[in-house]
């Protein structure tokens, strides 16, 4: 009964990845009840042959109050009300307690970081933005992110903060406590509890202000006279970025890749060009160009440092507070194996995506814009200047690009915008045009 109501509810959910393939069988893999009316889970979905596995709070009550009827997940035959816990915060406490206090529970660990003292008579809340996990705000102190989707091993975004914290890092939220458990015989995140910035601004929010003071001001107005000009925030962010790589460089191992490595860098590169193209015809007039850019990076004779990076870096992951700019989400492409999020990478790769979400910010307002085409030149001016901003920032920070770097920062942006393609083309075709533009001349960062 329990399996059929979790069956019919999580296929429903934001979170769940498995979204548009029937569900062939959903089982219980653990259960351990953490208090009366609450368990904590794990259930296994099985879809066409491969098992994803997810956590849920499952609260229990006799009378389900108005303030939880969007969190129903059914009612058992001798009408019991089941719904997800993460919602009531009545129950979600347990999360502070058990990290305050070092608890166990049948083998749920609850740890807190040395040093610190969880307040745990906060009230939670649920954040509504987020897509893969569940983030509980506890009043104006702390923000515990759930991950739903569980992949056996330690979260590297446990993993780096932790790290960055024990080196007193700059541009990182304070870290507080997770839960783990184990799946597969291998230690796994659960949970991650960090500071929130209540006093802070996201940045898309802050360059969207900006993009959107620009579009309302006369055409003559340049973009470095707009009152709400971003540019000296992007230096700052770039520069924010250069501490957060050199501190990832100094908490982690580093390496460097060989010329011969690099090219195979680039034959993956055109591996995804031509399974983008073979799926999005509009691609094609631009081949001449990538292929151009993914050459120059065949040509590199020189070695390329990698180490650990943010790797899922744009302007919705950082946050501005009233002194400075904070990075955070440090998991990676929630979608992609954790071996791979955890691997060395050139930094570049960050650098590469932040560049493509100026260029995002600077278009997204033109897409249901009666006056989008008048306005374009406007967006590319924003994006060139702020780009240009963030990489002057960079660099002063201490971030190298060489000359050869610049031919691989070039590789790197070029091949995020054909994955930019795919996507808008797969959910949102209106919005092509934002990652098309990428592929036109422009000027150099």
């Amino acid at each position: 009964m329990l399996d059929e109501l979790l069956a019919a509810w999580i296929s429903r959910q934001r979170w769940f990845g498995g979204k548009g393939r029937a569900i062939d069988e959903l089982s219980i893999d653990s259960e351990v009840e953490l208090r009366p009316g609450l368990r904590h889970l794990v259930v296994a979905v099985w879809q066409e042959g491969s098992r994803d596995r997810y956590q849920l709070l499952l609260g229990e009550r006799e009378q389900l109050p108005d303030r939880l009827t969007h969190a129903l997940i059914g009612t058992t035959p001798g009408d019991t009300y089941l719904y997800d816990a993460v919602h009531d915060f009545e129950l979600t406490g347990w999360l502070l307690d058990g990290m305050a206090d070092d608890a166990t529970r049948n083998g749920l660990r609850m740890r807190h970081v040395p040093g610190t003292t969880i307040d745990s008579d906060q009230r939670s809340l649920v954040l509504g933005a987020e897509q893969s996990n569940t983030s509980l705000v506890y009043g104006d102190a702390y923000i515990c992110k759930l991950f739903r989707r569980l992949i056996p091993g330690v979260n590297p975004e446990l993993e780096i903060v932790l790290a960055l914290a024990a080196r007193d890092a700059p541009h990182i939220a304070r870290p507080y406590g997770w839960i783990e458990t184990d799946l597969d015989g291998t230690s796994t995140t659960l949970a991650f509890m960090q500071e929130f910035l209540s006093p802070a601004n996201d940045g898309w929010d802050l360059a969207l202000a900006s993009v959107r003071d620009l579009y309302a001001l006369p055409p003559e107005v340049a973009a470095a006279e707009a009152g709400g000009d971003f540019a000296a925030e992007a230096r700052r962010l770039g520069a924010a970025t250069a501490r957060v790589h050199h501190e990832l460089a100094a908490a982690f191992p580093t390496d460097v890749v060989e010329s011969h490595d690099v090219k195979r860098m680039a034959e993956g590169f055109r591996r995804r060009l031509g399974r983008a193209i073979a799926e999005i015809p509009e691609l094609r007039e631009h081949v001449g160009v990538i292929e151009e850019a993914y050459h120059q990076v065949e040509l590199l004779t020189h070695h390329v440092p990698v180490q650990r990076v943010h790797g899922d870096y744009h302007l919705g992951q950082v946050m501005r507070t009233p002194t400075d700019w904070v990075v955070l989400d440090f998991e990676g492409e929630p979608g992609q194996p954790l071996a791979e999020r955890r691997a060395l990478s050139s930094p570049l790769r960050d650098v590469a995506g932040m560049l493509r979400s100026f260029d995002y910010a600077a278009r997204h307002l033109l897409m249901d814009h009666s006056q989008a085409e008048k306005l374009e030149p406007r967006a590319q001016e924003w994006a060139d200047r702020n780009r240009a901003a963030f990489m002057e920032g960079y660099t002063d920070g201490g971030g190298v690009i060489t000359r050869g770097d610049a031919a691989l920062l070039r590789a790197f942006e070029l091949s995020k915008a054909v994955y930019e393609v795919v996507y808008e083309a797969r959910n949102r075709p209106s919005w092509l045009p934002i990652p098309l533009a990428a592929f036109r001349p422009r000027a150099t960062v």
